[in-house]
């Protein structure tokens, strides 16, 4: 017997997956617990309709994330922070106020832990910071550290 699976399975499938089950299993253990319903033709354009459903949404990320990195890509953000006398930071910049410079400039949205810094930004320079927008998209920026 076809069911569609309602919830996570251990065993049988993931939620949403169309799979082949006898039917003793489906009629006394998926049905009763409301794991599984019969895949009639309700059903699977229910399933086709959340499949598409989710596509575009994935779609619809990628194409934000590609417009950001447009946005992003080989900028120079400039960060101000105060040193002592041999041009050492007092701290270090971090991510979140990159990520903020980000979001105050550029308008776009990025998390902390998406930015990738090379060891630690200590002193007065340019430093070259990855932002990861998405699986497979990424931008590459400069961060600039000055008085």
């Amino acid at each position: 017997m076809k069911v569609v699976l309602l919830q996570d399975v251990k065993g049988s499938g993931k939620k949403g997956e169309l799979i082949n089950v006898s039917d003793g299993y489906a009629r006394n253990f998926l049905f009763p617990r409301n794991l599984a319903k019969e895949a009639n033709s309700q059903a699977m354009n229910e399933l086709k309709n959340a499949e598409e459903s989710k596509q575009f949404k994935i779609d619809q990320q990628i194409e934000a994330a590609k417009k950001s990195k447009e946005k992003l890509e080989s900028k120079t953000i400039v960060i101000h922070a105060k040193a002592g006398s041999n041009g050492k930071l007092f701290g270090s910049i971090t991510a979140k106020e990159i990520s903020n410079e980000i979001k105050q400039r550029y308008n776009i949205l990025v998390d902390k832990r998406k930015i990738s810094i090379t060891g630690e930004i200590k002193q007065y320079d340019t430093y070259d910071v990855e932002v990861k927008l998405y699986t497979g998209i990424s931008a590459k920026i400069f961060v600039k550290v000055c008085e």
